[in-house]
C-alpha cells in the first residue's frame, strides 16, 4: 500500500519535473504561465494534464493542434514513480526514503534537462547540494571516508555532526578534483572538457552519497559516457570530436545505480 502511495506521489513529482526540465535551463518561471502547449500556446486543461494517463489518451498529442507531445514527458512521470516506490520498500515510511526520494527526482530532472539542453540547472545542483547537507544530521551518510582521516588525526565527532561532515567532504573534495582536471585539460588541449555543471553534479551527488558514491558516479558515468555516447556517436555519424556528449546525463544514471545499491549506516 505504501509503494502504491509513493508511486503515485512520484507521478505527481514527475509532472512538476517536467515544467522544471524545460522551464529551468530557459531560464522561465515554473509557476508562471501555467502549462501550455509549445506548439499552439493553447493552456492544457486539467483532465490534459494527468501523469501519463492523458498522454495515452491523448495519443501522445495536443488536444487543440495534434502536435506530438515529447515522450520524455510520461517517462520522466514513470520513472519518478518507479524510483519513489523503490525506495519507500526499502526504507519504508522514513527520513531514509524521503532522502533518496529527493536525490532520485533531482537526477532524473538532469538526465533529461541535460539529454534536452546541455544544461543542467543549478536549481538542481547547487540546490541540491545544500539539500544533501541538510539530510545529513538525520540521515547517515553512507560513506566513512572523512570520519576515518579525522580519526587518524586523533579527532573525534558526534555522530551528526561527523555525518554533515561527510557529505560536505564528499561533496566539496571530488567537486574540487575535477574541477582541477578539467582546468588542465582545457590548458593542454585548449578546448574545454568538462562542463562546470557536471562539477556541481557532482558535489550534489557527494552530499547525498559521500566521496566514495561520488567516485563510483565518476567512474560508471565515464565509462557509460563512452560506451553509449561512442555507439550514438558511430550509429548517427556525427563528428567524435565535436560532438557535445551530455556527460550529466550519464552521471545521473550511474548516481541512481549507486542510489539503490547502497544502504544507509544506521546513527550510531
Amino acid at each position: 500500500m505504501l509503494e502504491l502511495l509513493a508511486s503515485l506521489f512520484g507521478l505527481l513529482i514527475g509532472s512538476f519535473l517536467n515544467v522544471c526540465i524545460y522551464r529551468w535551463p530557459r531560464d522561465l518561471s515554473v509557476v508562471r504561465p501555467r502549462s501550455h502547449c509549445i506548439s499552439c500556446d493553447r493552456q492544457i486543461a486539467w483532465f490534459d494534464n494527468v501523469p501519463v494517463l492523458s498522454y495515452a489518451m491523448l495519443r501522445g498529442r495536443c488536444r487543440h493542434c495534434a502536435a506530438p507531445i515529447h515522450w520524455r514527458y510520461p517517462l520522466v512521470e514513470l520513472l519518478t514513480a518507479v524510483s519513489f516506490a523503490w525506495f519507500v520498500s526499502q526504507y519504508g515510511l522514513s527520513l531514509e526514503a524521503a532522502k533518496y526520494c529527493v536525490f532520485a527526482a533531482m537526477l532524473i530532472g538532469l538526465i533529461f534537462a541535460d539529454l534536452d539542453m546541455l544544461i543542467l540547472p543549478d536549481q538542481f545542483t547547487v540546490g541540491g547540494f545544500f539539500v544533501g547537507l541538510a539530510f545529513s544530521p538525520f540521515v547517515k551518510v553512507p560513506d566513512s571516508t572523512f570520519a576515518i582521516l579525522v580519526d587518524i588525526a586523533g579527532f573525534h565527532m558526534g555522530p551528526r555532526l561527523a555525518s554533515f561532515a561527510e557529505a560536505a567532504f564528499g561533496g566539496i573534495f571530488p567537486a574540487v578534483v575535477l574541477w582541477l582536471l578539467g582546468w588542465l585539460f582545457e590548458k593542454l588541449r585548449h578546448k574545454e572538457g568538462l562542463g562546470f555543471g557536471d562539477v556541481k553534479m557532482i558535489g550534489m551527488i557527494g552530499a547525498f552519497l559521500g566521496i566514495r558514491g561520488a567516485l563510483f558516479t565518476v567512474c560508471v558515468g565515464s565509462v557509460l559516457g563512452v560506451v553509449i555516447g561512442l555507439s550514438w556517436i558511430k550509429l548517427t555519424k556525427q563528428d567524435a570530436s565535436t560532438y557535445p556528449l551530455p556527460l550529466g546525463t550519464f552521471l545521473g544514471i550511474a548516481s541512481l545505480i549507486a542510489a539503490v545499491a547502497i544502504r544507509d549506516l544506521p546513527m550510531q
